[in-house]
């Protein structure tokens, strides 16, 4: 196995906030991976299932580096939603029914026990995330069983004297909670929070079924700081319908005077064909390509003025929070969840369509809860699909990590890593980088790749270039696999 490529000071510090050009934008607007992870997970095959899964688990104690010793990050997928948001692309199952919850929290406890039984190696958990769906559609005891269950065959306890090494977040809808249920989540050690938001104007919650108020919003923030929650993120999306420059200033405005550690801000992407639920979005009430750029640029100047660290693709943070103080370390990471710091940990993820990583391998969920629930009385693991990565992928997951993370990478880093000549290895490559050059996204010399800001927007263009799988299929199939780039 390879190693990473070496701790570096980014000589651009990646906190520096992008450079909008318009004319690069419009030119490589294109359909491109968001590379949390590499292969990308429509890249993963169906010969890779519960078998070679149980492998993996059951080797993890004899992979290189200290894998024995490597802590966990846990994943758990709660599908489950009472109201359908037309925008959402995720994997979601929207019911009035809450007895649901309570048999899938049955199968989540069988296929926890199924993968304690075969993992080996450390089982320290340095960070959790609850995901959806809605997390917060289950109830304060529901969200105390889950705790219970994954406490019983992982280490959930503090490391440290302060705590402040364990991150344990939980995706929230404020329509959802209430003071009870956020004081249990603090109770059973949640100190991060993400509170999704996408915009306040009333026409564009209207056209996006999504009726949320500020101050059920401004409640919740304010519940969970009373808690001890000691980072909140707020999730904006920009280009739903009837979204316009004017209306997304308020919104912008009442954020930022909410003041949260971390701002998310995720350009929609409209894929009718393949979630079913924006198609009850009309296309005419879509905004311009212009009027989306406008907005964008409109969020990075006010978000930078309002103090926000530019941290990388769609996120912002205060520079007291982890994820700034990770990007000015040159720490981040990234995985299912977006920027993460903690590159250390191998993932493991419960529930339906939830993807792990171990070590060089990645493997996916079954996605629909009769796939799950069928698996699991059959005491087989439900992996649907994955894939085990060879040495050409962990040396492409490295640079395109890299890239996404720090917007440069060392040469002389990665060919020490690697055991490679870069300029040889990548001789094609690097003619597609030279083109990039040209247009001023990157600037190239014998031992670093940096993207300049007019570049940053656009990291994702840069990383394709090493995608070997994307580059061996024709534009078509990746219009239909991916968003746009911007």
């Amino acid at each position: 196995m390879t190693t990473p490529i070496p701790f570096h000071i980014p000589t651009l510090h990646p906190g520096s906030s992008p450079v909008i050009n318009q004319e690069l934008i419009r030119k490589y607007e294109r359909p491109g991976p968001r590379y949390t992870s590499y292969p990308t997970a429509d890249r993963f095959a169906e010969d890779y299932g519960p078998h070679e899964q149980a492998l993996t688990l059951a080797r993890r104690q004899l992979a290189e580096h200290g894998a024995w010793h490597k802590p966990l990050s846990l994943y758990v997928h709660l599908p489950f939603c009472n109201t359908i948001c037309f925008y959402c692309g995720c994997n979601k199952v929207v019911t009035k029914d809450h007895s649901r919850s309570a048999k899938y929290l049955r199968y989540v406890e069988r296929e926890v026990a199924l993968v304690s039984r075969r993992l080996t190696g450390s089982r320290r958990v340095e960070q959790l995330h609850l995901g959806g769906g809605t997390p917060t559609f289950l109830s304060a005891d529901e969200l105390s069983e889950l705790m219970t269950i994954l406490g019983r065959h992982f280490d959930m306890t503090i490391n440290t004297a302060d705590g402040n090494n364990r991150e344990f977040s939980i995706e929230i809808d404020p329509r959802t909670v209430d003071t009870h249920k956020i004081e249990t989540l603090a109770k059973l050690g949640f100190n991060r929070m993400s509170v999704g938001v996408q915009d306040f104007d009333d026409d564009v919650q209207r056209a996006v079924n999504r009726i949320q108020s500020e101050a059920e919003t401004a409640a919740a923030i304010d519940t969970a700081r009373a808690n001890g929650f000691t980072s909140i993120n707020i999730d904006l999306i920009y280009g739903l319908p009837k979204q316009h420059v004017i209306g997304f200033h308020r919104t912008l405005d009442r954020v930022i005077q909410m003041k949260p550690d971390r701002i998310a801000l995720y350009s929609y992407a409209h894929m009718p064909t393949l979630f079913k639920p924006q198609r009850r979005i009309a296309e005419a009430d879509l905004p311009s390509a212009d009027i989306r750029l406008q907005i964008l640029a409109l969020a990075i100047r006010k978000l930078g003025e309002a103090g926000y660290v530019y941290i990388g693709m769609d996120h912002f943070a205060l520079p007291h929070d982890e994820l700034a103080v990770a990007a000015a370390q040159s720490r981040l990471h990234r995985n299912f969840q977006g920027y993460s710091t903690r590159p250390d940990c191998d993932l493991l993820a419960f529930g339906v369509s939830a993807i792990s990583n171990i070590g060089a391998s990645y493997s996916q969920n079954v996605k629909s809860l009769e796939q799950y629930y069928e698996a699991l009385d059959r005491d087989e693991l439900p992996v649907l699909r994955g894939v085990e990565l060879d040495g050409d992928d962990l040396l492409r997951r490295d640079i395109i990590q890299t890239l996404m993370c720090d917007f440069e990478l060392s040469l002389p880093a990665v060919e020490a890593a690697h055991a490679i000549k870069f300029r040889d290895y990548f001789s094609t490559e690097w003619k597609a980088l030279q083109e990039l050059e040209r247009e001023h996204l990157l600037t190239l010399n014998d031992d670093r790749i940096c993207i300049t800001p007019s570049g940053r927007l656009l990291v994702r263009v840069v990383a394709m270039v090493f995608d070997r799988y994307l580059n061996a299929v024709k534009i078509g199939p990746v219009r239909e696999r991916y968003s746009k780039v911007i």
